[in-house]
């Protein structure tokens, strides 16, 4: 037998926990000392680790305490339960992971955060996905299906995606000194290279990108992150600007 500060030290299980499991009848002490102080035993202690793999895999001190006490408890199903359960669990942080990248890059792009709309554009984006999925189809062949998967996502922080935000980011800041000013035309260089190096020589399919881009209605519908009109205007013209004179060299 060894004393509940004992159990403590091997376990880092604090007595708080350890009274509270005696008091909810999850884990009874094997017996107390004449002073009334907790005792364990080999059998509460195994089953001390049992209650505490169980609770890392998600399961409640409740249904703990109902597997534990049923003999003829059906794991399989109580499992695979509780696996289905963190599968949903994975997706819905998943998806609180996507929307708090979203505010930081959004942060990143605007300077500043509309908590408002970004709300109201995920849940545009959650509810129409599979008429979402049917308007891309439409538009896309299965090659070019393909590389949308290359285009920068506001919700993911991998590197292309932030070179992109970055980029639109400066465009913003300096839009005032106009579409030839060197710092624009350095920023333009870099995202020309960059489509080039992303889709190559798919005209059509950049084409099609920034057909659906300019159009709110449009951007709206493949769920493309909205981009304000007159930063769209300016990035075209200085971006016409600069193939217009790289042509000429």
């Amino acid at each position: 037998m060894i004393s509940i500060k004992e159990v403590t030290k091997q376990t880092g299980i604090t007595v708080r926990t350890m009274r509270y499991y005696d008091q909810i009848g999850l884990l009874h002490p094997a017996d107390k000392t004449e002073g009334g102080h907790r005792l364990y035993g080999e059998k509460e202690m195994k089953k001390l680790q049992e209650i505490q793999f169980l609770k890392t895999i998600g399961f409640s001190l409740q249904e703990i305490k109902e597997m534990l006490a049923d003999e003829n408890h059906d794991w399989f199903t109580g499992l695979k339960k509780q696996l289905g359960y963190i599968s949903k669990e994975k997706e819905r942080l998943e998806q609180i992971e996507g929307t708090l990248r979203g505010l930081i890059n959004e942060i990143m792009l605007n300077g500043n955060i509309d908590l408002f709309s970004v709300q109201k554009l995920i849940q545009l984006y959650q509810q129409n996905m599979d008429k979402r999925e049917g308007y891309l189809n439409q538009i896309f062949n299965e090659e070019e299906s393909k590389l949308l998967q290359n285009l920068p996502n506001i919700n993911r922080d991998d590197p292309e995606t932030l070179e992109w935000i970055a980029l639109i980011a400066q465009l913003k800041k300096h839009m005032s000194k106009g579409i030839s000013a060197p710092e624009i035309q350095r920023l333009i260089k870099r995202m020309y290279e960059k489509e080039q190096e992303t889709f190559g020589d798919n005209k059509e399919f950049v084409e099609k990108i920034w057909d659906i881009r300019k159009s709110p209605q449009k951007s709206e519908s493949v769920g493309f992150y909205p981009i304000d009109v007159e930063t769209l205007d300016f990035f075209e013209k200085a971006y016409e600007f600069y193939v217009n004179k790289k042509s000429n060299f």
